[in-house]
């Protein structure tokens, strides 16, 4: 039996969907909050069983019978690595033979802008103190999030991020998934490490160009002091936390902190995986 947690979410149901083609619906359990909201799994075959990554004794029962569980990091920030030691403890406990979590390719731990990264670097110290068979799935930033940074206006006003000339092997969160899910079902002991990047890395002036000849409207990038651009997200209304949150990650992009450049999610997939432009293509479905 392999156990996915967050499995509602994008990662989780991307996983899931994928080893569904690989495994047995009868093999596949998947860790919910909320049963409501995973009828559709419910009714391909999978098993659930309802839990919270805060109530160890409901982890102790979902992992009744499990031989691989695939932790899928938390994103309450506050507590997510308590609730990541209860997942760990509660697998521990249960005589789960392997623990696949999926953490983030950062380069240097101690050099992090981003300080909310830390707590990936923690769940994987303790994971490895736990005696426990695992595997880390260092997962580079999604492609599917550069929407996300780039803005709605993004036709009419361009990019505009304290990113400098940081570059990142962007990927596409359905193909982690694929990838997750193909070390998930295999019978052979999995790596103790895989790093998931595409297969070249790319700055914000190369997601410009590549917009700009998508949809035959011109799309400049000014990479931005980081005051200026505090100040702007603070007259958008948003919280101090999350400006914080934001400049982090682009910080750390511009230190290069995301520029590392891996096989593996090549290696699982058994093709490149998708780049920059059809990615963008599909995305904006441009």
């Amino acid at each position: 039996m392999i156990l996915i947690t967050g499995a509602t979410g994008h990662l989780g149901s991307a996983t899931l969907d994928f080893l569904l083609q690989k495994r047995p619906a009868a093999q596949v359990a998947a860790l919910v909050r909320d049963e409501h909201k995973a009828v559709d799994l419910k009714a391909k075959g999978v098993e659930l069983r309802v839990g919270s990554y805060d109530d160890p004794a409901w982890l102790d029962r979902a992992m009744q019978g499990v031989e691989k569980v695939l932790l899928i990091a938390g994103t309450d920030e506050e507590r997510r690595v308590q609730q990541h030691q209860n997942v760990i403890d509660a697998a521990q406990k249960a005589g789960v033979r392997w623990v696949g979590y999926t953490s983030r390719t950062l380069k240097d731990r101690a050099t992090m802008a981003n300080q909310l990264m830390e707590g990936h670097f923690q769940t994987e110290d303790y994971l490895k103190s736990s005696g426990l068979a695992y595997s880390l799935f260092r997962n580079v930033l999604y492609l599917d999030a550069v929407p996300q940074f780039v803005g709605p206006q993004v036709w009419d006003k361009g990019i505009y991020l304290p990113a400098g000339q940081g570059r990142v092997p962007f990927a596409l969160r359905r193909e982690m998934g694929e990838a997750l899910a193909t070390v998930l079902a295999a019978a052979q002991p999995a790596r103790p490490l895989y790093t998931l990047t595409g297969s070249e890395s790319y700055g914000f002036a190369d997601v410009a160009a590549a917009l700009s000849d998508l949809s035959g409207k011109p799309v400049a990038y000014t990479a931005a002091e980081v005051p200026a651009f505090a100040q702007q997200l603070q007259g958008r209304g948003l919280p101090e936390t999350v400006v914080e949150r934001i400049i982090g990650f682009l910080t750390d992009i511009k230190n290069g902190q995301e520029d590392q450049v891996s096989p593996d999610l090549e290696y699982l997939l058994g093709r490149k995986p998708t780049g920059l432009r059809a990615g963008l293509k599909e995305l904006y479905k441009l």
